[in-house]
């Protein structure tokens, strides 16, 4: 299947109450505008995921991470059958090193959200699938197609957990 490239980023921290979080956003602008997401977005020409996921949390959040504290999570491939030109290829990364505070830009307002608060009822339907394995320490490789309405997965080869 092809389509375009792009990348996703989880920053996770502890709290001082030993409960860990990780940093989402509203998408304020493009595909998805007004669902939660992690920092990213598309490859430029050129660019490596790595590389890409630097530049886009930077730009989105203000936070710089170092390419050696990311660690490759996963790569997702989206199928949308009923609106090809949003079928995407994405790479996964986490983050627990990295240096400044989250700013909203006009891309993206972050939030913290606690592990066990992630609001899943406002991001795409396909993150419950998967999101808790990646924040959980897994990896995952999986594909996920959509039905005719843009938002709920039709089918996945993810294995059930």
């Amino acid at each position: 299947m092809s389509g375009y490239e792009v990348c996703v980023c989880y920053l996770i921290r502890q709290r001082a109450d030993g409960r860990r979080e990780v940093l989402l956003g509203e998408k304020l602008t493009g595909l998805g505008i007004g669902k939660v997401v992690g920092p990213g977005g598309k490859l430029e020409a050129g660019e490596s995921a790595l590389d890409a996921i630097v530049r886009e949390v930077a730009e989105e959040t203000g936070i710089r991470i170092a390419p050696a504290d990311l660690r490759q999570a996963g790569y997702l491939v989206y199928e949308f059958p009923y609106k090809p030109s949003w079928s995407q290829n994405s790479t996964v990364f986490v983050a627990e090193v990295w240096q400044g505070e989250p700013r909203a830009s006009v891309e993206l307002a972050p939030r913290w959200f606690a592990l066990d608060e992630i609001p899943f009822e406002a991001m795409w339907h396909d993150a419950r699938f998967w999101l808790p394995r990646v924040l959980a320490g897994e990896t995952v490789r999986a594909r996920f197609s959509f039905q005719a309405d843009n938002a709920t997965v039709a089918e996945t080869n993810l294995p059930q957990a």
